[in-house]
């Protein structure tokens, strides 16, 4: 069994940091399996595209035949399950493609690694790893007080939710079933270089360069734990190495904040490092709060422990490092988000406004 890892997704925001770290710190080739939907962007892999241990494939891993193709072509040790559509607002608007990629893509994918594992003899078996990649958002929401563990009830409220929670058992299902050796793990809010400009972080820095008012759902009093995209990236990657087949991880950066103290770092950041000559009492007097999504979660919160004591990994940046590094990424790399803007109406705009069925005339 040679040592070539497969990567879907890795044209996103967290599987392109994967790669990069894979790249960076280990002996190995990468095949990126991307279908390229709006939210993918080889950008992110300029530098590692010259790597001759790169490998780039532009297939939808709902299409069998050529999932299949792919394992007998480069005989991989482990595949890092990262494919998804993942942005809640746009599971309101619309949850087919959700059900799609996330169910029937993890599906496919299973099957396709079950009928390779069966090819190889007792021992590369053993040392194959199917590592899925699933969020905090599958159990649901967390009151004032408590942590997600590994063992907390799923309780997913919405589209995208509900379908990494159906992937998740999947998974599960394909290990007990039919001794597919599979690890899984799930992760708390990321934030850094490279996010999509319709998720928060990147939508904040976006209205304050521009100064246009900053959107807050609700009341802002919605609580994340925040964690930097490198750290995920190295919590994956050794999870996939030493993680213990069947189980699963949550990874999580122990930054709990809320909505409206997130947008306010930014805001004050910002302030430092480009006063506006417009906003005299700062750029968080550009937030606007407007109306709540429906089904908002009020608190996720990740319990790490298991990860930190079984395989000895805890994150390296803290809340105000790395919402730090992302800013200055995001001001040092203003074209990449104008590119994306431009190329695409619906980026940054207002979406998931669908209402709740009330049954009322």
């Amino acid at each position: 069994m040679n040592n070539t890892v497969f990567v879907t997704g890795g044209a996103g925001f967290i599987g392109s940091a994967v790669i990069r770290h894979l790249l960076a710190h280990y002996d190995c080739d990468v095949v990126n399996i991307d279908k390229l939907t709006y939210a993918g962007n080889l950008e992110t892999l300029e530098q590692e595209s010259k790597n001759p241990k790169y490998h780039f494939v532009q297939y939808d891993i709902c299409d069998a035949v050529k999932i299949d193709r792919l394992f007998e072509e480069y005989q991989p040790k482990s595949i890092m399950h990262l494919a998804a559509e993942s942005h809640v607002d746009r599971s309101i608007d619309g949850p087919q493609e959700f059900i799609q990629t996330n169910i029937v893509g993890t599906f496919t994918l299973l099957q396709a690694a079950r009928k390779y594992c069966d090819t190889l003899n007792a021992a590369d078996a053993s040392r194959f790893r199917f590592h899925h990649i699933s969020t905090d958002e599958v159990f649901g929401s967390l009151g004032d007080e408590g942590l997600f563990t590994e063992d907390s009830p799923y309780q997913p409220n919405s589209p995208y939710s509900a379908s990494k929670a159906a992937s998740d058992h999947l998974v599960r299902a394909w290990n007990e079933t039919f001794g597919l050796p599979v690890v899984l793990s799930n992760c708390s809010n990321n934030y850094g270089p490279y996010q999509y400009p319709e998720k928060l972080l990147p939508v904040i820095i976006s209205k304050i360069l521009s100064e246009q008012p900053i959107p807050v759902y609700g009341t802002g009093e919605n609580v994340r734990d925040w964690l930097y995209v490198d750290d995920h990236a190295s919590a994956l990657v050794t999870i996939m190495l030493r993680g213990k087949v069947g189980r699963s991880y949550n990874v999580g950066g122990n930054e709990e904040r809320t909505n409206i103290d997130v947008v306010r770092t930014v805001c004050e950041i910002m302030d430092e490092l480009i006063p506006s000559k417009n906003c005299d009492a700062g750029y968080s007097s550009l937030i606007e709060f407007v109306a709540d999504r429906p089904g908002h979660d009020q608190r996720y919160a990740i319990d790490a422990t298991r990860l930190e004591k079984e395989l000895q990994w805890t994150p390296a940046e803290t809340f105000s490092s790395g919402m730090r590094k992302t800013v200055q990424w995001y001001l040092d790399n203003r074209g990449w988000s104008d590119t994306i803007l431009s190329s695409n109406s619906s980026s940054g705009e207002r979406l998931g406004t669908a209402k709740k069925l009330t049954g009322e005339s």
